[in-house]
């Protein structure tokens, strides 16, 4: 059995919007209680983690994090002005896995599931694949 979800998200200029409870929703609204979940970021200037959602200053320190390896520099050539959010975005990467177990997402118990958004705001996208039984 296959579901498929598509997940739209309303962003700010930078930021990780915690959409776990989404995903969540998403799984299990496939009826699949054993299998795969693949959630996709089809944006260029967007990325996906799971990282720890107990303490928000976790967040606020991976963006910062962030900026610091990839700030805006005057002498990157892309013409739109935003390749510090295209190497961020691809340092977070476009795809997650996760295991399906009794219809729920397996995690950790401090893990969450991030969109992080490097070039907005915008209207963003996210896909979601549940396959199994």
């Amino acid at each position: 059995m296959t579901h498929y979800a598509k997940i739209t998200i309303d962003t700010q200029r930078e930021g990780m919007v915690n959409i776990t409870s989404r995903i969540t929703e998403a799984i299990m609204e496939s009826g699949v209680t054993e299998g795969l979940c693949v959630i996709h970021c089809p944006h260029t200037t967007a990325g996906l983690t799971i990282n720890e959602n107990a303490d928000p200053d976790v967040t606020k320190d991976m963006l910062y994090a962030l900026n610091e390896i990839s700030p805006d520099r005057a002498r990157f050539r892309h013409m739109e002005g935003n390749s510090a959010a295209h190497v961020k975005a691809s340092l977070m990467g476009a795809g997650i896995t996760l295991i399906v177990h009794r219809g729920r997402p397996v995690l950790g118990i401090w893990q969450g599931i991030y969109f992080c958004e490097f070039d907005g705001p915008r209207a963003r996208t996210v896909h979601v694949q549940v396959a199994g039984e």
